[in-house]
């Protein structure tokens, strides 16, 4: 279907591909991975004939076509989501568009003598249409955007008025409708809820092409792909599976290969020590000669390349009192809606809970009215004394000083702090090398956010409120960060769509629904099992 044959690109000089080659085949759901900077957005581009390798060719078969979505959703305004959905439905939408031609042309008194021509025309181009499902396009346009958490509301508003994130939905929407032979999709998880996420893993399961997609969400593509498309080193490796049979499998070869290396060091160790040992000997000429020849004959083994793995480790935080956030009878609205009416809601020392709810159910505002920074209409909120709370949320990544470099930054905010032990914690959180004289106005959404991360958990709260702390991280990142925080001592309430970072971390489930609050004793995985859902907008 698509073929990779010794594709070798460089950019700048960077060399992303040397002789690289694969294939995906029709009905393979392939996960694309590698670390940041390999080559994966450049391979989609490729693919599509937006960028051309170097050498080698990409080939994909006649007839097929491509549905590319990247995180560049362009220019939208002026027309509706659903109108903008269907506009880039391939064919259907050039039909359709004829179709309306020709209708116009029929009411034209102008073009009378055309008129057989016309509507011989019309019915061949409605007979197309028809074939192509074209007239119930608009209720499935409708019925993707749902899916999405479009309501109908914003399916028929200006899709100009949308945030970005929606309008990167709608761009996603406009490829699931198309379903082209092949969909190459540029971390389509980014921006999603957790029951967005869980409708989207259905669709592409049962959609029948070849899929290709990156992802930085774990479980969404463990439940999707059943091949994985490795680019490491400028060369692209495949393995048949789904994500964790990779990270198993990518394990078990770097052992493998390490022994292999190990093995075959000692043995040229031995070889060597016999030919120095020797060399100087007349009786043993030939026999140092024909070592000599040996060794230069042999295939040397590589050690595994080891991708960079970061870790980081809490300093201890000072231990708070047992209560530490108590909400009595709190009520809180934004103009006709009540967000919250008598809420009643205590944390304790230790709880780790993760609060669940569809989009506008109050999460945000919860952990808002929690770290003060907004106010309940009626009732209080108190946080306990010797709390030490730090407050994580998207808007946290706008207090940081445009102007500063990275590590400007992080001596700005810890003046005491050694160099080493701040270019430490800058390389735990991703910015090694040139990356810390970055200014912080250049840094992409995802770096920000590790940057704020980096200087929170620098000098640890004993109490952390996160609002989609994973927005924007990496699998990497990720990984780490909830490695340390599975070993962080503290209280932590949050919210996040990542369902591998709620499993790891949660101890308690706060759920807010429109029959009421409810709360649940252990963690994420046991709030599945309980209730037979996975999220609250996806009960019943």
């Amino acid at each position: 279907m698509i073929r990779l044959d010794n594709i070798s690109k460089q950019n700048g000089h960077q060399i992303l591909f040397i002789e690289a080659s694969a294939a995906l085949h029709r009905a393979e759901k392939v996960g694309l991975v590698g670390p940041n900077g390999a080559g994966k957005s450049t391979l989609f581009r490729m693919i599509t004939g937006q960028e051309a390798p170097d050498e080698g060719q990409v080939v994909v078969d006649r007839g097929v076509t491509i549905g590319y979505f990247s995180q560049d959703v362009g220019e939208m305004a002026g027309r509706s989501a659903v109108a903008e959905v269907m506009d880039g439905v391939g064919p259907v939408s050039e039909v359709a568009a004829e179709l309306k031609e020709l209708e116009t042309a029929m009411a034209d008194p102008d073009r009378a003598d055309e008129m057989d021509t016309i509507i011989e025309r019309y019915g061949e181009v409605q007979q197309r249409f028809s074939e192509l499902d074209g007239y119930a396009l608009d209720a499935r346009a409708r019925e993707v955007l749902a899916g999405l958490s479009f309501t109908q509301e914003m399916m028929d508003g200006d899709v100009g008025k949308l945030s970005g994130g929606w309008k990167m939905r709608v761009a996603l929407a406009r490829i699931l409708l198309m379903k082209p032979d092949a969909m190459l999709l540029d971390e389509p998880s980014n921006h999603l809820d957790i029951e967005s996420l869980i409708w989207l893993e259905k669709f592409l399961k049962d959609y029948d092409g070849m899929l290709m997609m990156t992802s930085h969400d774990r479980e969404f593509m463990n439940r999707i792909v059943n091949k994985i498309v490795e680019i490491d080193g400028g060369a692209l490796t495949s393995f048949s599976g789904n994500y964790e049979f990779y990270e198993q499998q990518r394990a078990l070869n770097e052992k493998q290969q390490q022994a292999q290396f190990e093995r075959q060091q000692a043995m040229l160790a031995k070889e060597i020590r016999f030919i120095e040992r020797f060399k100087a000997r007349a009786s043993h000429a030939a026999q140092v000669q024909s070592r000599v020849k040996k060794l230069d004959k042999i295939e040397r083994v590589e050690p595994p390349r080891r991708r960079q793995s970061v870790s980081f480790d809490f300093p201890p935080a000072p231990r708070s009192g047992e209560d530490v956030a108590i909400l009595k009878d709190v009520g809180k609205a934004y103009g006709n809606r009540r967000i919250y009416e008598g809420l009643d809601f205590s944390i304790r020392r230790q709880d780790r809970w993760c609060v669940m709810g569809v989009n506008g159910a109050g999460k945000s505002t919860l952990l808002k009215l929690i770290a003060g920074t907004a106010e309940p209409d009626g009732g209080t909120v108190t946080v306990g004394g010797s709390v030490k709370m730090g407050y994580f949320a998207q808007h946290a990544m706008d207090l940081l000083d445009g102007e500063r470099t990275v590590f400007e930054q992080l001596e700005y905010t810890f003046p005491q702090a050694s160099i080493g032990s701040l270019r430490s914690l800058a390389g735990c959180f991703g910015f090694s090398g040139d990356d810390v004289e970055k200014k912080c106005r250049v840094l992409s959404g995802g770096e920000k956010a590790r940057l704020v991360m980096a200087i929170m958990l620098y000098d640890p709260p004993n109490f952390l409120v996160l609002d989609e702390p994973t927005n924007h991280l990496d699998m990497a990142t990720k990984e780490m960060l909830i490695e340390a925080l599975s070993k962080y001592e503290g209280t932590m309430l949050f919210v996040s769509h990542d369902r591998h970072f709620l499993a790891a971390l949660s101890n308690r489930v706060l759920e807010l629904t429109p029959d009421g609050v409810h709360a649940y004793g252990g963690g994420y995985t046991e709030y599945v099992a309980r209730t037979g859902y996975e999220a609250p907008g996806l009960q019943g």
